[in-house]
């Protein structure tokens, strides 16, 4: 499916916030009665965009607020948001109603109607997300099927491996989140023709925190495609108990072999542990490889203060929703899991969430930039190369015009009608200098 005209999805909650302005400023004596909200859409809209940003107005009252704790008013509009809203209807309607969801139980644990969730909840829920990086789920591998992001930053990473280690014989790939392997076929086509400089061997090792079973299994897979295309081929499974407890000898690094790092979605979730994402960079350090492609979500959803929180998620969501919109069907029963298991929950992580039980903390490429660069990390460009194959991908899809490629420094940023979804960047390991030094004691 093709996008279509109208507004997107984004700007529905654009004109929505423009008109929510417009309507706070002005002191009715009851600011939470939805009746002055239902009709107030501005002019020149078609009905269903009309109904659309009404709908997404009530949702941001409804969050103004929970943000200012005033819970009665919070409970008509959380009501209203509910009833007008669905989980099977447009784009707008799914963005309000799992919006709605999580500020209701935001709600009922400030007001002590629920105040169950805990510590348990929270390592529930970083296994939760551990089984979603290490495996895939019938919904996972249809939304990487269907929807471009994915694809587009791992044909383009892969390609910059594929240049980096064009002399090299031995390649020691180091993958932080295999999956189902996908990124690793890439590569193995793309060695096993090269012929003027033929691979002697391809070595995976695929780091895991859970699924030791699921991941092996994509190792057998990837030993029969290898044994397929002749491409001498080995595969290691490295389980570690956290992320945190990777060190040198996880990987078994030998004489010869030129290594590149696969890091796709992983560091976001080493945030919430402090240190942790310096101790896997130092570690990573050690090991000399000659790149380290990095995949991260392009938003900022690490701010300490809700309504912030709040209104880059919903952006974020309001995009990715309304491409699920376009390239998977309203009916789906894979689109239904993944919005409810997955994309549900981490909406309701980023908004309910604080302190040690917030696990989402995704920030956008910027910020990374002053990590990896503390760390004494340098940035790569990609090169025309990839960047071709970005583009090759993304126009693969129905959908592909609606899949935008922005250059934003060396890096790549993927997104759907201009939001930023994912960040792709390449980076190296130069010489340690006593500026950078601090980092490796």
């Amino acid at each position: 499916m093709s996008c279509v005209p109208g507004l997107s999805t984004v700007e529905v909650m654009r004109v929505a916030r423009a008109s929510f302005i417009q309507f706070s400023s002005r002191r009715y004596a009851d600011d939470c009665m939805p009746g002055r909200v239902l009709g107030s859409a501005p002019l020149g809209l078609s009905d269903q965009e009309a109904k659309d940003v009404e709908l997404a107005h009530l949702l941001l009252a409804f969050a103004e607020k929970v943000a200012k704790q005033q819970y009665g008013c919070a409970r008509k509009l959380q009501n209203l948001c509910h009833f007008l809203s669905s989980s099977c209807g447009n784009s707008v309607q799914r963005v309000v109603y799992y919006f709605t969801k999580a500020l209701q139980e935001k709600t009922d644990r400030e007001t002590g109607r629920n105040a169950s969730e805990g510590s348990e909840s929270r390592d529930v829920l970083a296994m939760h997300f551990q089984e979603a990086m290490a495996s895939s789920t019938p919904a996972l591998m249809a939304c990487f099927l269907e929807v471009p992001f994915y694809q587009v930053t791992e044909f383009a990473g892969i390609q910059a491996i594929v240049e980096t280690v064009a002399s090299a014989k031995k390649v020691h790939f180091i993958d932080l989140a295999i999956g189902t392997g996908g990124h690793c076929i890439v590569l193995m086509q793309a060695l096993a023709t090269r012929y003027e400089c033929p691979i002697e061997l391809l070595k995976v090792t695929a780091v895991g925190v859970t699924s030791r079973e699921k991941i092996k299994d994509t190792g057998r897979r990837l030993a029969q495609f290898a044994e397929a295309l002749k491409l001498p081929f080995s595969f290691k499974v490295a389980m570690v108990k956290d992320i945190k407890d990777i060190n040198e000898d996880t990987f078994e690094l030998e004489d010869g072999e030129a290594a590149a790092v696969y890091c796709p979605l992983l560091l976001c979730s080493t945030m919430r542990q402090p240190n942790c994402s310096e101790s896997l960079i130092k570690v990573l350090r050690n090991l000399n490889p000659r790149l380290m492609v990095i995949t991260e979500i392009e938003a900022n959803h690490n701010s300490p203060t809700f309504t912030n929180r709040f209104n880059e998620a919903l952006l974020y969501y309001s995009a990715y929703f309304e491409c699920l919109d376009v390239c998977m069907d309203r009916g789906s029963a894979y689109r239904m899991e993944l919005e409810e298991t997955y994309l549900s929950l981490e909406i309701k992580n980023i908004i309910v969430s604080e302190g040690k039980e917030r696990i989402i903390r995704r920030m956008k490429i910027d910020a990374w930039r002053t990590l990896f660069a503390e760390c004494g990390m340098v940035e790569a460009e990609l090169s025309l190369s990839s960047l071709y194959q970005a583009d090759l991908v993304a126009k693969q899809f129905a959908c592909g015009s609606c899949c935008t490629l922005d250059a934003n420094g060396k890096g790549l940023i993927v997104g759907w009608k201009g939001t930023p979804i994912l960040s792709l960047s390449v980076w190296k390991f130069p010489t340690v200098n006593a500026k950078t030094a601090k980092y490796l004691m």
